[in-house]
């Protein structure tokens, strides 16, 4: 949620509670790539950042360090669109199974491999000016939209 002050009313329970603060941090490190996302990019590196200071330091002084987290991440703009997107993605894989990669974004370190048309046709985009239009999906979900839909 968005309620800064629920925030710190229910970390202050868990905390005096007894639960383990490093334990609270994994789950704001979470919350912030699950719920936060793209909408924040900072956010994950700053629970990353209380995760890493909360072990340092330990309780009681990080009850601070997690309050500052917790308040943080409230008032941050909220989007699940990528945890929505690997969803897709995860379901897809368990449809479809182990699809084969494009030949031509596999690696080709051997002449076999060059042989059997590895690499064969790949673009590198940057060389390129990111203009050539390649396929980066498997052929059979080609056209499927997993993030951005």
């Amino acid at each position: 949620g968005s309620d800064a002050n629920a925030a710190l009313y229910w970390l202050a329970r868990m905390l005096e509670a007894g639960e383990d603060p490093l334990y609270v941090a994994r789950r704001l490190v979470r919350f912030a790539s699950e719920d936060v996302g793209l909408a924040n990019s900072r956010a994950l590196e700053q629970a990353v950042a209380v995760y890493n200071a909360c072990h340092f330091i330990g309780m009681p002084e990080c009850n601070v360090i997690l309050a500052q987290a917790v308040v943080y991440l409230a008032k941050c703009k909220k989007s699940n669109e990528l945890y929505v997107a690997y969803e897709k993605a995860k379901k897809d894989v368990e449809q479809y199974g182990n699809l084969p990669v494009p030949l031509h974004l596999r690696n080709a370190p051997t002449k076999l491999m060059k042989d059997l048309g590895y690499a064969k046709d790949y673009k590198y985009s940057p060389d390129c000016n990111y203009k050539e239009i390649q396929e980066y999906l498997p052929i059979e979900i080609k056209n499927k939209r997993i993030y951005g839909e």
